[in-house]
């Protein structure tokens, strides 16, 4: 090949290269940020770099394993390897053949692109979700790791330097995971965020997968938030109840009162407090497949006069004024979304008694930052995939909307290390499941709810996200609530279940 011939195509070659780091980037004119250097210069540099890695890349004589392996030591450098293995699709192992508690497993020599070069935590999770790679062992285990591996997609140099390192290995199909994703799993949700018609469509996204796939892992009374464990080795049924029980003690539940459930999932609460407290019981959901099969539970209960469960709206309860002695919410002021809140509180606060308590568990970002932050985030794997629309906002701006609507903070308790705890008990159901599971669901959609729960568990052990209980209460006229001085009545001789 005559040398000028070798430098047009080499010159392609980087330019070509120049285009997709770019693309990867997203970078356009407006590139240009007080952390990184000009456009111009960028380019410069990155068809410098492009220049380099074709005449290695065309040079090199080494197998795509060898490569994979040197690419392997870049990505992970710096980051202690004690808990995972790697291993290749050709049955090599790296960095080393030593046992460990979590295997990553790459499943052909496209798979380190497909999980990186998007460039950002969905474009890594989608390359989970098509088996572009797996885990194996303690998935939680692999979520340390994870963390290193978004931390170094923060960084625009990393990055690029990653990007080059991609480049240079093999292609794999030319589908794009993002439009099969797109296509395939993502909620067709339009309309005003966080309007009755949006929130119905992503309330039916989310609990509307199957009834039966929600069986085969949570507790047998399908209670879909975080348990009470009173030591690690609970089991979940038992931690379960003593999570309803709890609730009810902390509304301090009387015979012929009125209680209402916002939110109510698949009913274990509302008959939980019909049956051992003797409360008049009320719950509203948005899916329909959560309120038949409670109407049915209820029934085999015989509880049919104490209990009952509608689909409505939580903004509809503003009608039934001053009606209820107390009101609870778990798991649903996630849906809401932030700017709603007041709208939220105001009603519940509407629907109260004077003298009454509101009980509002929530899932809330905590104190600990989180690489690409998994569990919340808009954009991110869990708002496309899992909850559409969800907002997990700090606590202090649940509690200013609280307060805002009227109501009196009485007692904030964070349950965080009991949802890790949870979690683990689903995760590992779940994966015990596994086959049964594929006779509700694709494989897919098994190993999105896979990676959401162990990603939630890891990020409650680590502080990166709590819930919190808050109890809050209605003042009557002369300011008073009747409230016990004390909380030992929440510490009493539990009933018999």
């Amino acid at each position: 090949m005559a040398r000028g011939d070798l430098k047009c195509r080499l010159d392609e070659a980087a330019l070509e290269i120049v285009r997709l780091i770019c693309a990867f980037f997203q970078l356009g004119e407006g590139a240009a940020t007080k952390s990184a250097p000009s456009y111009s210069i960028l380019i410069g540099m990155i068809y410098s770099c492009a220049l380099g890695w074709v005449v290695q890349a065309m040079s090199s004589q080494k197998s795509v394993a060898e490569k994979m392996r040197h690419v392997l030591s870049e990505i992970f450098a710096g980051c202690r390897l004690d808990n995972l293995t790697v291993h290749l699709w050709d049955g090599t192992t790296w960095p080393d053949e030593r046992p460990r508690a979590a295997v990553l497993a790459l499943k052909h020599p496209d798979s380190l692109g497909r999980m990186f070069l998007p460039g950002t935590e969905v474009g890594l999770a989608e390359a989970y979700l098509r088996n572009d790679f797996d885990i194996e062992g303690d998935f939680e285990v692999a979520f340390e790791v994870g963390d290193f591996l978004l931390s170094r997609l923060d960084d625009w140099k990393k990055k690029l330097k990653l990007g080059g390192l991609l480049i240079r290995l093999p292609e794999g199909d030319e589908s794009s995971i993002m439009q099969r994703a797109a296509r395939e799993l993502l909620p067709r949700i339009r309309g005003k965020r966080h309007s009755p018609q949006r929130d119905r469509r992503a309330v039916t996204f989310h609990y509307d997968v199957s009834n039966d796939f929600y069986q085969l892992w949570l507790d047998r009374g399908m209670v879909y938030s975080c348990a009470y464990f009173r030591t690690p080795n609970d089991h979940l049924d038992n931690a379960q109840e003593q999570k309803l029980d709890y609730i009810c003690r902390k509304l301090r539940l009387r015979a012929g009162q009125r209680l209402l459930d916002i939110g109510c999932g698949w009913g274990a609460l509302v008959i939980h407090a019909a049956k051992h407290f003797s409360v008049h019981t009320e719950g509203i959901t948005l899916s329909e497949p959560q309120a038949e099969w409670a109407r049915s539970r209820i029934g085999k209960a015989g509880l049919g006069s104490n209990a009952k469960i509608e689909v409505r709206d939580y903004r509809d309860i503003a009608a039934t004024s001053e009606s209820y002695d107390a009101i609870v919410s778990i798991g649903m002021a996630e849906h809401v979304g932030r700017e709603r809140l007041p709208d939220y509180f105001a009603a519940a606060h509407r629907a109260l008694k004077p003298g009454g308590v509101f009980l509002n568990q929530a899932i809330a970002e905590d104190v600990v930052a989180r690489p690409g932050n998994l569990a919340s985030c808009r954009g991110s794997f869990v708002e496309n995939y899992v909850f559409p629309d969800g907002d997990t906002p700090p606590l202090p701006i649940m509690l200013r909307a609280a307060e805002r609507s009227g109501f009196e903070i009485r007692d904030v308790e964070n349950l965080r290390e009991h949802y890790a705890l949870t979690l683990r008990h689903w995760l590992r159901r779940l994966e015990e499941h596994h086959d049964s599971a594929l006779r509700f669901v694709d494989e897919a959609t098994y190993r999105v709810w896979r990676l959401y729960i162990a990603g939630a568990a890891h990020g409650f052990h680590r502080g990166c996200i709590a819930v919190h209980q808050t109890l809050l209460a209605k003042l009557d006229s002369s300011g008073q609530t009747k409230l016990p001085l004390t909380r030992d009545d929440w510490c009493a001789r539990q009933p018999a279940m």
